[in-house]
């Protein structure tokens, strides 16, 4: 049995994005070091049962499970929190 090890990215400011996420720039960077395919966030109105409808679905399950508070002690929303209002979740 092989073991995948996974490569840590380092993201910068300007590779998030504020309202949540990665920017364009940050997806590019993350999917060129590991191989992976980040895509964009399923933001607008989809329609019941297409691949981004199940995308969605799949990525609120998931991270919706995550431990972590939705506010730091300063009050404001973690990452945690801004990617499931970006996403919708």
């Amino acid at each position: 049995m092989s073991k995948r090890l996974r490569k840590s990215v380092s993201m910068t400011k300007a590779d998030k994005n504020p309202t949540g996420g990665l920017s364009e720039k940050g997806r590019r960077k993350y999917n060129r070091a590991t191989g992976g395919n980040l895509q964009r966030p399923v933001t607008g109105k989809v329609k019941r049962g297409s691949k981004a409808a199940k995308r969605r679905k799949s990525f609120c399950a998931r991270m919706s499970g995550v431990k972590g508070a939705m506010k730091d002690s300063k009050g404001r929303p973690t990452r945690k929190a801004l990617a499931l209002r970006k996403w919708r979740c």
